[in-house]
C-alpha cells in the first residue's frame, strides 16, 4: 500500500477543469494574489479586479487546466457573484490577518452567502486564505481552527503573503486538490472516521483485490493492488513497513502475514487524516467510483457497438475470468455455490442481481444449489439476452481491474450478421435461442427443465413463483460445445416480432389432449410457414394415450405436407433425467438453418444416396444380363432361356411403363408446387432447381431400350417411391432368381 503521494488520476478519472473563485472583503489582496502567481512578483500597481486567467494542464501539479477567477465588489453586482457561486468548483474566502473584521466576516457573511447558492448535499469546497502574513509575527489559525470545525465543507486553510510570494502556489493546489480530491465524500472530522459510502466501497474494493478469497491480502495480492492503482510495485520491505504501521495501531490488522479489512481501511483512514487525500482517490477512480462514491456509467456501461442481426456472446477470457471467481467463491469445492457461497460473490453487488428464478433457469445439484455449469449458462444468458447488463455485472466484479484490460466491453464477442452465416453456410456462433410455442399445459414447462436434465417428479417440486420462463444449457453437437437457449412464449392469437426472432422453432402440442395440435398448426401457418426459421414438432406427455387431434390432418400428415421431420415423441415422465435427443436435433436445426430450409423444399426427395445407389444395381444387373445371358438354344425350358424370355417379355416391359407413367405424372404435379415455393429462394438456388426438374424430364425421355430409366430422376418424391415398390421388388426379385437358377444350372453342368 502505498503510503504518500500517487500518480495523477487518468484524465478519465478527473474533472476536465477546475475553476476556482477568489472572493472576500475589500482590500484583502485578492488580485495581488493572482498577479503574484502569474507574474510571479508583487505587483506595483493593482487594479480593482483581474481578468480571468487561465493556467494550462501541462504547468499545473494535477494536470488539468485551471481558470482563476476574481470578484470586486466595487465592479461586479450581487447577481452576478451569485452567478461567479454557481459556476465555481471551488472558493477561496480571503482574509487579512491584520485585519481582524476581515475574519470575522467569513462567518457572518461569505459562508452562510455561498451556502445559501448550493445544495446542502453537495457543498462547494472552501478554502480560507489569510493573505498580508510579512506584516504581522503572529499566526492567525487559533481564531480560524474553531470556524474549520464548524464548517466540514472548508478543506484547509493557508497563510500566504502576496507580496512575498509565500506560499502562493501552494494555495492554488491546494484549491485544485480541493475539487479533485474533495475530503468532504471520505472523512467526518467530527468523528473523525470514514463515511459510510467511503467504507463501502473501499470495502469492495478490497473484497475485489482478495483474489483467493481468505480475507486478508497477501504480499502477491498487495503488490498488485500497488501495481495496478500506482504503477509501481513495492518492495518487500516496504510491504513489511506498511503492515508494521497497522500494527501498531491496531491488533487485528494483520493476520497470516496478510492485510486485513480492518487494517486497509485504517490505512486509507490515516492518509486522509495526513491531508494525504489523493491516495485514496486514485485507489477510488482506479475501481469506476465518480466524486460522489458511485460508480461512474463510463465504468459499468463502456461503448458496445451492436450491429442488427448480431448477437453478444462471452469470449474466451470471459469465461476464464467467471471460471475463476467461482473457484474464488466455491470454498468447499464441491463444484456448486450454496446460497451463503452466492451471497458471499454478490457482496461486491449494491443489490442482490440473481432472483429464486434462476434456479430453474439453470443447471442445480440435487440440494437445488447452481453448479458450474449452471453458473456459466445463467451468464450466457444474461449476455445474450441483455449484454449492458452483464457489462454491469462485470464491472461490479472487477472485470477491467482484474484482468487489466480497458473496459469490460473486451469481454463480449459481438456475432458476425446472421446474413453472413447462411451465405457461408457456417456458424462461429455458440449459442442458439429456441422458442418453444404451445397452448398453456401442453408440456412447455417440461421441456425446457428437461434440457436442465429435470424429469417430471424434479418438476413437481417447483414453486409456482419460482418458475421461468426460460432455460439454458450445453449441448454437444458433432463434437462441438454448444449453449442452447430456450424461451417458453406464452400463448397468444399472433406472436410479437420479438418472439419470432429465433434460430429454432419448437412447436409443442400435447398427445392427449386433442384441441392442443390446432394451436402449433394457426403458429406454423402465420409466422413460419414462408420464413426459413427451422421448425421441429414435439409430441409431448407421449407417455399417455395420444387422442386423434381436432385438426383436418394428422400431425404426421401435416409435417409430411409441409416438408418438415415428423413429429418427435417426447415426455419427461422417466426414472432418470430425459432424453436429450430432441435439443441435439433443435440445436442441429438452428446451426444449420439453411440445410433445413433445403429439406423443406425437398424433404421427400431426400433419399438421392439410396436411390442412386440402386439406379447404380439396376444399370449394372441389366448390362450383366445383356452379356452373359445368351441362349444356347432354342428349347425354351433351360434356364438361359427362361431368363432370356423373362428380360423380353411383357410383363417387364410393362413394368417400365408403368414407373415411367407414375414418375412422370408425379413430377409434373410437383412442378407447380415447387414454383411457388422457390420464389422464396435466391436466384441461383431457382436455376439450380429448375435445371434438376428439366434433367429429371429429360432423362426419363431416353431410349426405352436401354433397359427401366425410372432412378435416373434425382429427385424422386417418397410417394412416387411407395407407388413404384412393388413392380420393383417384382422386377428385382424375378432378376435375383434367375441369377441363381444360372448358378445352380453351372454347377450341376460341371457335375455331369
Amino acid at each position: 500500500m502505498r503510503t504518500g503521494g500517487g500518480r495523477p488520476p487518468r484524465a478519465a478519472d478527473m474533472k476536465k477543469d477546475v475553476r476556482i473563485l477568489l472572493v472576500g472583503e475589500p482590500r484583502v489582496g485578492k488580485t495581488s494574489l493572482i498577479m503574484s502567481l502569474v507574474s510571479e512578483e508583487f505587483p506595483e500597481e493593482v487594479p480593482p479586479r483581474a481578468e480571468e486567467i487561465t493556467i494550462p494542464a501541462d504547468v499545473t501539479p494535477e494536470r488539468v487546466p485551471t481558470h482563476i477567477v476574481d470578484y470586486s465588489e466595487a465592479e461586479q453586482s450581487d447577481e452576478q457573484l451569485h452567478q461567479e457561486i454557481s459556476q465555481a468548483n471551488v472558493i477561496c474566502i480571503v482574509y487579512a490577518v491584520n485585519n481582524k473584521h476581515s475574519i470575522d466576516k467569513v462567518t457572518s457573511r461569505w459562508i452562510p452567502l455561498i451556502n445559501e447558492r448550493t445544495d446542502k448535499d453537495s457543498r462547494l469546497p472552501l478554502i480560507l486564505v489569510g493573505n498580508k502574513s510579512d506584516l504581522v509575527e503572529y499566526s492567525s489559525m487559533e481564531t480560524i481552527l474553531p470556524i474549520m470545525n464548524q464548517y466540514t465543507e472548508i478543506e484547509t486553510c493557508v497563510e500566504c503573503s502576496a507580496k512575498n510570494l509565500k506560499n502562493i502556489s501552494e494555495l492554488f493546489y491546494y484549491a485544485q486538490k480541493a475539487v479533485l480530491h474533495p475530503t468532504g465524500p471520505l472523512y467526518c472530522p467530527e468523528e473523525k472516521e470514514m463515511k459510510p459510502a467511503c467504507i463501502k466501497a473501499l470495502t469492495r474494493i478490497f473484497k475485489i483485490s482478495d483474489q483467493d478469497n481468505d480475507g486478508t491480502l497477501n504480499d502477491a495480492e498487495l503488490n498488485f493492488f500497488q501495481r495496478i492503482c500506482f504503477n509501481t510495485p513495492l518492495a518487500p520491505q516496504a510491504l513489511e513497513d506498511v503492515k508494521n504501521v497497522v500494527r501498531k495501531h491496531i491488533s487485528d490488522g494483520v493476520a497470516d502475514s496478510g492485510l486485513t479489512l480492518k487494517g486497509f481501511l485504517f490505512l486509507h483512514t490515516l492518509f486522509i487524516q495526513r491531508g494525504r487525500h489523493e491516495t485514496t482517490w486514485t485507489v477510488l477512480r482506479r475501481f469506476g467510483y465518480d466524486d460522489d462514491l458511485d460508480l461512474t456509467p463510463e465504468y459499468l456501461f463502456p461503448l458496445l457497438k451492436i450491429p442488427p442481426d448480431c448477437t453478444t456472446e462471452l469470449n474466451h477470457h470471459a469465461y476464464l475470468f467467471l471460471q475463476s471467481t467461482f473457484d474464488k467463491h466455491d470454498l468447499d469445492r464441491d463444484c456448486a455455490l450454496s446460497p451463503d457461497e452466492l451471497k458471499d460473490l454478490f457482496k461486491v453487488f449494491p443489490y442482490i442481481p440473481w432472483g429464486p428464478d434462476v434456479n430453474n433457469t439453470v443447471c442445480t445439484n440435487e440440494r437445488g444449489w447452481i453448479t458450474y455449469q449452471g453458473f456459466l449458462s445463467q451468464w450466457t444468458l444474461t449476455t445474450y439476452l441483455d449484454v449492458q447488463r452483464c457489462l454491469e455485472y462485470l464491472g461490479y466484479l472487477g472485470y477491467s481491474i482484474l484482468t487489466e484490460q480497458e473496459s469490460q466491453a473486451s469481454a463480449i464477442t459481438v456475432t458476425r450478421d446472421k446474413k453472413i452465416d447462411l451465405q457461408k453456410k457456417q456458424t462461429q456462433r455458440n449459442v442458439f435461442r429456441c422458442n418453444v410455442i404451445g397452448m398453456k399445459n401442453c408440456g412447455k414447462s417440461g421441456v425446457l427443465q428437461a434440457l436442465l436434465g429435470r424429469n417430471l417428479m424434479r418438476q413437481k417440486k417447483i414453486r409456482e413463483d419460482h418458475k421461468s420462463y426460460y432455460a439454458i444449457n450445453t449441448v454437444y453437437v458433432y463434437g462441438q460445445e454448444k449453449y442452447l437457449l430456450l424461451h417458453d412464449i406464452s400463448e397468444s392469437e399472433f406472436l410479437t416480432e420479438a418472439e419470432i426472432i429465433c434460430d429454432v422453432v419448437c412447436l409443442v402440442y400435447d398427445v392427449s389432449n386433442p384441441k392442443t395440435f390446432e394451436y402449433c398448426a394457426r403458429i406454423f401457418k402465420q409466422h413460419f410457414m414462408d420464413s426459413r426459421i427451422p421448425c421441429l414438432i414435439i409430441a409431448a406427455k407421449s407417455d399417455l394415450h395420444e387422442v386423434q387431434q381436432e385438426y383436418s390432418i394428422s400431425p404426421t400428415d401435416f409435417c409430411r405436407k409441409h416438408k418438415m421431420p415428423p413429429p418427435q415423441a417426447f415426455t419427461c415422465n422417466t426414472a432418470d433425467a430425459p432424453s436429450k435427443d430432441i435439443f441435439v436435433k433443435l440445436t442441429t436445426m438452428a446451426m444449420y438453418p439453411e440445410d433445413h430450409y433445403r429439406d423443406r423444399l425437398s424433404r421427400d426427395m431426400g433419399h438421392t444416396d439410396r436411390i442412386e445407389n440402386l439406379r447404380k444395381i439396376w444399370v449394372f444387373l441389366k448390362t450383366a444380363f445383356h452379356a452373359r445371358l445368351r441362349c444356347m438354344c432354342t428349347c425354351n425350358r433351360c434356364t438361359f432361356c427362361i431368363c432370356q424370355n423373362f428380360l423380353n417379355s411383357d410383363l417387364l416391359q410393362s413394368v417400365k411403363n408403368k414407373i415411367f407413367t407414375a414418375v412422370l405424372n408425379r413430377l409434373r404435379a410437383r412442378v407447380a408446387e415447387w414454383g411457388a415455393m422457390l420464389l422464396a429462394d435466391d436466384e441461383g438456388s431457382i436455376t439450380h432447381q429448375v435445371h434438376a426438374v428439366r434433367s429429371v424430364e429429360d432423362s426419363i425421355y431416353m431410349e426405352s431400350s436401354h433397359g427401366p430409366l425410372f432412378l435416373e430422376a434425382r429427385h424422386v418424391t417418397q410417394a412416387d417411391l411407395k407407388s413404384s415398390t412393388f413392380w420393383l421388388r417384382a422386377s428385382f426379385g424375378a432378376t435375383v432368381f434367375a441369377v441363381l437358377g444360372f448358378a445352380m444350372y453351372k454347377a450341376l453342368l460341371k457335375q455331369r
